[in-house]
């Protein structure tokens, strides 16, 4: 928002530390910049932006945030939606919309400016043609850097099995760590996922991501080829 203009009393560029303090934003100068464009904000993720589901709380552990710094981190993005959107629950309503909470708030800046949301894996599936590739496929294989609960709640494993599912083509997914059991995996359409830190390791997945990965493929083409 602030690239596009918006002035604001605190940075907009200096992550959720730099809002501190924040009270008030004008997003005329944004709204006007991107005027006549249709704007579509493709998420794979629907989460809000803020509270026990939102995007602190359900992502802060995957980049290093502690409990103290989650509610340190939500408070300072709910001064900010009070800054941008107004202190009223019916100002406030667009925050809580699906996926405003989407790649750390990226998501509700881009719903304040008019965007339509969409579930990322749909666009990007009708993009490349996804549903037909699958019916002609054998073996469908996704992936993504951690598969987990939040899986399930628009990510492209689950949307890429959902597609497969309706041909009835087998899924396996491929991650960096796999946290779900084998019965919610299936309840996902998944057959089977495949952890680059249990087969590979922790050293060599982050030391060499690309030959591991290539490593790991090729186990899993070796089980499910014919």
């Amino acid at each position: 928002l602030g690239a596009l203009g918006a002035p604001a009393d605190r940075p907009l560029d200096a992550g959720p530390d730099g809002l501190r303090g924040i009270t008030s934003v004008d997003l005329d100068a944004a709204r006007q910049v991107v005027e006549g464009v249709d704007l579509v904000a493709a998420s794979d993720v629907d989460v809000p932006l803020l509270g026990l589901f939102g995007a602190t709380k359900t992502f802060g552990p995957q980049k290093g945030l502690d409990d103290a710094d989650l509610l340190e981190v939500d408070g300072l993005l709910d001064a900010w939606v009070d800054a941008v959107c107004g202190p009223t629950p019916a100002q406030r309503r667009v925050a809580d919309a699906p996926g405003a909470g989407a790649a750390g708030g990226l998501g509700l800046g881009l719903l304040l400016l008019g965007a339509d949301r969409r579930p990322g894996v749909a666009v990007v599936a009708e993009a490349v043609g996804l549903d037909a590739a699958c019916a002609d496929a054998d073996l469908v294989v996704s992936g993504e850097g951690s598969y987990d609960h939040t899986s399930r709640s628009g990510k492209v494993v689950h949307g890429v099995a959902q597609v497969a599912g309706r041909h009835a083509r087998p899924c396996v997914a491929i991650a960096g760590r796999v946290t779900v059991g084998a019965r919610e995996m299936r309840a996902m359409g998944v057959e089977s996922a495949y952890a680059m830190l249990d087969l590979a390791g922790e050293e060599r997945s982050f030391a060499d991501p690309s030959g591991a990965l290539a490593d790991v493929a090729e186990r899993v083409a070796r089980t499910w080829s014919r």
